[in-house]
């Protein structure tokens, strides 16, 4: 009897270990209601995710590991988009069609766990940190925040969703480190870094400095800190070396696009006015019109944040600088999207690249769900469950609004999968050759511009296009395929030196000659060196990784 009344406490005991979590991931699932409406949710660019999925996916079953060319893209004439797309929300969508699931369904899927995972990897990091009733709080409010829906509804921004989830991963494992090295946390710090590049690669440049802040306060902490630095470089080593097939070629091919062109001075029309950070009427309008509130249970706990890193100040709880910091990086990330920093976007060129400040909105919703979980921890254990219960009563009062769809898009799966009639961008993606968009599709996949030949297609994959040729006479050919560094060009098995793309009367097309006679063309995109290179590094990375994980004792310090 005795023995049968402890295993009863102790499944209770695990019930309630994991209680704030069941619940926290539970009312992450509501603002998900409207996703499991037929149809895709009507926002920005939610349409275009799915399209560029359904290439991604394509290129996948064609057997690119490394999607990089949407091939129906731009009215099918193809486009390097993918080269510079964040892919992670690609490859986890691919998988969920591979299943089974409709690109669509797939679509809403990856949004639904980028929603209830990033709550729970707050939860996470704030539990072991502060305590689970800390935790549970800044889940809830890294969640329920007006952002997130804004992302999810109104601007249908996936990658950025999905991002949530790695910045609180690696400041967990970061902090485990901290206290005890163990192979995993590197790992799993790692595998974070490498998930926020892949998840959103403007997002994790912002978040950057919010990690190495908090790394810093670890390391003014450690009695050892030589050698947490040595752990912190090595998860911040491997995370860039395993992500470096996407940020590289995407950071150093984009002087091939009109990526500044088409940016250009875009900032100047993106600041936020001050009082659009205390109230913003919900719209699902442009990047003009759509809300850019902090929410106002967010600005509760961030005013309640200053006295309280005060009062820890006094009691030399060292708490009080990271509080003290989030505090300042709040504000300052304010002023940044307002037009009083244009001086700072006009002199300092990284800010630009962001294209629209308001997208700092990203690191208010980080600082505010860390400073509710602060002030959660210090207030008195008599008074937290009654805490709890007015912040989470309030915060679901406030939000409610938000968690809806404005209507839904209904198209068959061939809409997304043929031709599609744009390039899913705003033409940053397209050549310095070429114009920003093609205007019809092609009246065929290849096309004789001089002379006379007889064009058969063999075959055709997302990256290859074969052709037999008979020309009666020396014949230049157009493959009506958008050039772009990768495209090669073989007849009879022999390189084409003198490829053509700079035609003005052909927008940046593929041209060629072929002599009289018959032949076999074959036009493939391959790695460029520097692709190769970096895909050599993803690869020697993850053979380290790997390694490290199957290394079974080390001695920890």
């Amino acid at each position: 009897m005795g023995l049968l009344f402890r295993r009863d406490m102790r499944k209770k005991i695990k019930y309630n270990k994991h209680l704030f979590l069941i619940i926290l991931a539970t009312l992450s699932f509501i603002p998900l209601f409207d996703l499991l409406h037929p149809g895709l949710p009507i926002t920005h660019d939610g349409q275009d995710h799915v399209a560029r999925i359904a290439n991604f996916y394509q290129n996948l079953t064609d057997g690119n590991i490394i999607p990089r060319w949407a091939p129906n893209l731009n009215w099918g004439y193809g486009h390097p988009i993918l080269i510079f797309l964040y892919p992670l929300s690609s490859y986890v969508a691919s998988v969920f069609h591979f299943l089974g699931f409709s690109l669509v369904d797939s679509v809403k899927i990856v949004f639904g766990l980028g929603m209830i995972g990033s709550g729970i990897a707050m939860y996470i990091w704030l539990s072991a940190f502060l305590g689970k009733m800390a935790g549970f709080v800044g889940g809830i409010l890294y969640v329920f925040v007006p952002y997130r829906f804004v992302d999810l509804y109104v601007r249908g921004a996936i990658g950025e969703h999905m991002a949530f989830i790695f910045l609180p991963l690696i400041l967990y494992f970061i902090l485990k480190l901290s206290k005890k090295y163990s192979k995993w946390y590197i790992v799993g710090g790692s595998l974070s870094v490498t998930g926020l590049i892949l998840a959103h690669n403007a997002i994790s440049l912002m978040f950057l400095p919010l990690i190495f802040l908090h790394a810093l306060f670890y390391l003014f902490a450690s009695e050892k800190k030589r050698m947490l630095a040595y752990y912190y470089a090595i998860v911040l080593v491997l995370g860039f070396g395993l992500s470096s097939f996407f940020w590289m070629p995407a950071f150093f091919e984009g002087k091939y696009t009109l990526r500044d062109i088409v940016t250009d001075n875009d900032y100047s029309l993106r600041f936020v006015r001050f009082t659009e950070f205390i109230y913003d009427s919900w719209s699902y309008g442009g990047t003009e019109q759509l809300s850019k509130q902090v929410g106002i249970i967010q600005w509760f706990v961030t005013i309640l944040g200053i006295p309280i890193a005060f009062l820890m100040y006094t009691k030399k709880n060292k708490l009080w600088i990271l509080t003290g910091v989030t505090l300042a990086i709040f504000w300052i990330t304010l002023f940044i999207m307002t037009p009083m920093s244009l001086f700072l976007w006009d002199k300092i060129t990284i800010l630009q690249k962001f294209q629209f400040p308001w997208r700092f909105l990203s690191i208010a919703v980080f600082a505010t769900a860390f400073l509710g979980a602060v002030v959660i921890s210090a207030i008195p254990k008599n008074l937290k469950v009654i805490a709890i219960c007015f912040l989470l009563i309030a915060v679901l009062f406030f939000n409610k609004d938000y968690w809806h769809s404005q209507g839904y898009l209904h198209k068959p799966e061939s809409f997304f999968t043929g031709i599609y009639y744009g390039t899913t961008d705003t033409g940053e993606s397209a050549p310095i050759w070429s114009v920003r968009f093609m205007l019809e599709e092609p009246k065929a996949p290849m096309e004789v511009i001089e002379g006379s030949a007889k064009i058969k297609q063999l075959k055709r994959s997302s990256t290859s296009r074969l052709y037999a040729i008979d020309a009666s006479s020396k014949s230049r050919l157009r493959e009506n395929t958008l050039y772009f560094p990768g495209w090669e060009v073989y007849v009879d098995g022999m390189i084409v030196k003198n490829v053509e793309f700079q035609d003005p009367a052909n927008r940046g097309l593929i041209t060629f000659f072929v002599d009289k006679g018959k032949h076999m063309v074959y036009v493939k995109f391959g790695e460029t060196k520097l692709r190769a290179f970096a895909d050599i590094i993803s690869v020697v990375t993850l053979v380290i990784i790997i390694f490290l994980s199957g290394i079974r004792k080390r001695k920890e310090v």
